[in-house]
């Protein structure tokens, strides 16, 4: 059954649509067919982490308002095979199409084994309109406090709506964790959630989206290898933990 995850944090900064396009590469490099749909209204960036700039020509909007097929709108990345990208508009007038969304992806869901809905940093519309369709949802935070708190309150609105919810500790240093007497496990009661995965901070996720090349076809270690344990902990597979060190 197909599966629509809304990867979401209460905080910029952490690292969370290179985390969703690293995971949904790994989901298609595993076999998947996986639609990426950016719900960052106004402010895209997931089109960067994938490598495919100017590739999109239409948005979800299109889809919304018939002038165009999901099929269409929809691009296949050009070198990773199953993965695909739906883009958000630069703008949103009228209302918020919350149950015109829901359809739409349950639509994809008959095309596609997994969507992985970029929402924006925070509880704004395109937080809204990911979690609304979503079957579950990855809260994104790194260890500083502040993004922890937000991944707090992030946890708190969406407790009640969906059934499951995970949490990725992202871009973590394990000096500073030291340094701060800061554990995993402190992130975790912290944010209140089971752990979906650990990735270290990486220079290569930063180089790699300049250069318009997903992280899985330039690196095997770090990130990379940590996006694939999530992907395959998605795909039910029981996978350790990475260790950083």
């Amino acid at each position: 059954m197909a599966t629509a995850i809304a990867i979401t944090s209460g905080k910029g900064g952490t690292g969370k649509t290179s985390l969703t396009g690293g995971v949904a590469s790994c989901l298609a490099a595993l076999g998947s067919r996986v639609l990426c749909i950016d719900m960052d209204i106004g402010m895209r960036n997931l089109d960067i982490s994938l490598g495919m700039t100017d590739r999109a020509l239409m948005d979800f909007t299109d889809v919304l308002s018939g002038r165009c097929s999901l099929e269409r709108a929809a691009v296949p990345h050009p070198v990773i095979e199953g993965l695909y990208l739906l883009n958000a508009p630069l703008t949103l007038s009228g209302p918020l199409p919350l149950n015109e969304m829901a359809d739409l992806v349950a639509a994809a869901k008959t095309q596609f084994d997994y969507i992985l809905m970029d929402s924006p940093a925070g509880l704004g519309d395109g937080f809204h309109l990911a979690t609304r369709c979503a079957d579950r949802a990855v809260v994104v935070s790194t260890t500083d406090s502040s993004a922890l708190r937000d991944a707090q309150r992030t946890v708190a609105v969406l407790t009640g709506i969906l059934p499951h919810i995970h949490l990725v500790v992202n871009r973590v240093q394990p000096k500073l964790l030291r340094r701060l007497h800061t554990t995993i496990d402190d992130a975790m009661d912290t944010a209140g959630l089971p752990l979906l995965g650990v990735v270290p901070e990486d220079s290569q996720v930063m180089l790699s989206a300049n250069t318009g090349q997903p992280l899985i076809l330039t690196s095997r270690r770090g990130a990379a290898v940590a996006y694939l344990n999530i992907a395959r902990r998605l795909m039910g597979q029981r996978v350790p933990l990475m260790k950083i060190r």
